[in-house]
């Protein structure tokens, strides 16, 4: 469907007072939306900041990179990082429809199971373990591989599947890790999530060529129905309080100002860079932060905005002999293995580019007209960052202090994780596809240590600003309720406890159908005319 010239559709009346309101139309806030409106007798206003997911470079798996930098992009920048030579990151997230689902790589991965069970720790809630996270997986996806009934989902809203014909370059990779002593599955989120880890074809988020968004998967089918209402181009600026509960939020509308109330509940999803950012602006926050801003404290919860998480990679390159064809997303064939093996889950992750990815100037590596490039990184990175405002007001940007290769073991694991790329890229196994090494190439232990500094990048995965607990920096509860605040949840990746194992997507999708069980069972709304606590 067509998104028309009015930025809320379908065509008709946006009121001012609604059941829920869900802030962010991403990879959580859809799902959350979604689900709410199910149930016709519940009126849900979703509110997005950007725009459609119609253009071409959202739809074509191809043109992904084109939206890094863009008008679909919220642009942000990480501070100076010591740990990285002083360097700035990118911190690319999506802006409009879809979210980060609608200018990512697609790829589909579920966490490990030691993930889960770490959420369900902090929480001290069995809800948020592996086993109950399965029956989530089951219910979300629409799995087109071998089927797995005990882990894999079918007929569910999320289509996810395995390319036909993966390119020769992937083949080799697995081929490569094989022999290498790393085991190879047939896929990567069934019992390979359960292991130390592995190789495999990737699984991706692309049904007949075309990328397939969280919102398209979950909002899109809905939007006929009267009970729901998306507006685009809706600038969420600060929650409205009466006393110490939510009753809605103000928002810009194509720059002017609105105010939208909620009866029952208002669900945060966007993202963990702007969720904590709208929460200090509105006084929850740090009380020392908000105080040197002149913002009136709420409540203090001294937990939003820090233990800030990202997946680092670092790319290996190598040319090719000839051209090569280009699959998909450029991303066939992923591998999770441990530095150590006494760790109890993957601390390293790769995902294989079938084309070359530039390094950073300040690497001075040339980058090759044609090759691929191992994006290879940090699974459980230790390090931990913050943000913090520059001022009180929607255009003060959020300063964020990534604070990246800060702890030493990061910086081990990084080394032990270039040292497994280049024993692959270097494998009799790629010799056909491949002429040399373009990146890092040899180096002592000081020389790599050098490379990880200046060609360390970004996943684009951040998480973990208003993180689920039970500490004094937790955030929120199990139920994903805001600690203090009455008719508020937070639903995106800010409330992983720490980040999960490869790439965000699908525990973002995970967290919003969590968050809209609980949201549809505290308020006695149905789905599919059963009750929703027989439907988990």
């Amino acid at each position: 469907m067509p998104l028309p010239a009015n930025p809320s559709f379908p065509q008709k009346p946006a009121g001012d007072v609604f059941d829920f309101i869900v802030c962010g139309a991403g990879s959580s806030g859809s799902v959350v939306a979604a689900r709410l409106a199910e149930d016709g007798n519940a009126s849900v206003l979703l509110l997005e900041a950007g725009g459609n997911d119609v253009p071409e470079t959202v739809t074509d798996p191809a043109q992904w990179p084109l939206n890094l930098g863009s008008s679909r992009d919220w642009g942000f920048v990480g501070q100076p990082a010591p740990g990285l030579d002083g360097r700035r990151l990118p911190l690319s997230m999506g802006k409009g429809l879809g979210g980060g689902s609608s200018i990512n790589v697609m790829v589909w991965a579920r966490g490990h199971k030691e993930d889960w069970n770490h959420f369900a720790a902090e929480a001290s809630d069995d809800a948020w373990g592996y086993e109950s996270i399965l029956r989530y997986y089951r219910r979300i996806e629409n799995w087109q591989g071998t089927p797995d009934p005990t882990r894999r989902g079918a007929g569910g809203p999320a289509y996810v599947s395995q390319p036909r014909s993966p390119q020769p370059v992937a083949e080799a990779l697995l081929n490569a890790a094989s022999a290498m002593g790393v085991p190879v599955f047939d896929s990567t989120n069934g019992e390979m999530m359960e292991a130390p880890g592995g190789a495999s074809i990737a699984e991706l988020r692309i049904r007949d060529g075309k990328r397939e968004t969280v919102f398209e998967s979950y909002v899109r089918p809905l939007l006929s129905r009267p009970n729901l209402t998306v507006i685009t181009e809706a600038l969420v600026t600060r929650l409205v309080f009466d006393g110490q509960r939510v009753r809605g939020v103000e928002a810009l509308v194509d720059g002017r100002p609105r105010k939208f109330m909620a009866h029952c509940e208002t669900v945060l999803s966007l993202g963990a860079i702007n969720t904590p950012k709208v929460l200090m602006q509105s006084g929850i926050g740090p009380e020392d932060e908000l105080q040197s801003h002149g913002i009136p404290v709420v409540q203090h919860l001294p937990g939003v905005g820090r233990n800030h998480q990202d997946h680092l990679a670092f790319g290996c390159t190598w040319a090719y002999r000839k051209p090569e064809a280009i699959g998909g997303s450029g991303c066939e064939a992923n591998i999770y293995w441990k530095s150590d093996a006494r760790l109890s889950q993957p601390d390293i992750l790769q995902c294989q580019l079938e084309f070359a990815v530039p390094s950073p100037p300040d690497t001075g590596l040339e980058t090759p007209e044609h090759g691929w490039t191992m994006f290879n990184g940090l699974a459980q990175p230790k390090s931990r960052g913050r943000l913090r405002l520059s001022g009180p007001d929607v255009n003060d940007p959020v300063l964020i202090e990534p604070n990246s290769l800060s702890e030493p073991e990061d910086m081990v694991a990084a080394l032990a994780a270039v040292e497994l790329c280049r024993e692959l890229g270097n494998s009799d196994g790629f010799q056909p596809l491949v002429s040399r090494e373009t990146a890092p190439g040899p180096r002592d232990r000081s020389g790599m240590i050098d490379f990880i500094r200046r060609s360390a990048v970004t996943y684009w995965h951040q998480s973990c600003t208003a993180k689920m607990g039970r500490d004094t920096m937790s955030v929120v509860d199990n139920e994903l309720k805001v600690y203090g605040i009455d008719g508020l949840r937070i639903a995106d990746s800010s409330i992983m406890p720490r980040i999960t194992t490869g790439n965000t997507m699908a525990p973002c999708v995970v967290i919003g159908e969590r968050a809209a069980d609980l949201i549809r069972a505290a308020h006695g709304l149905t789905i599919h005319s059963k009750p929703v606590a027989q439907s988990v």
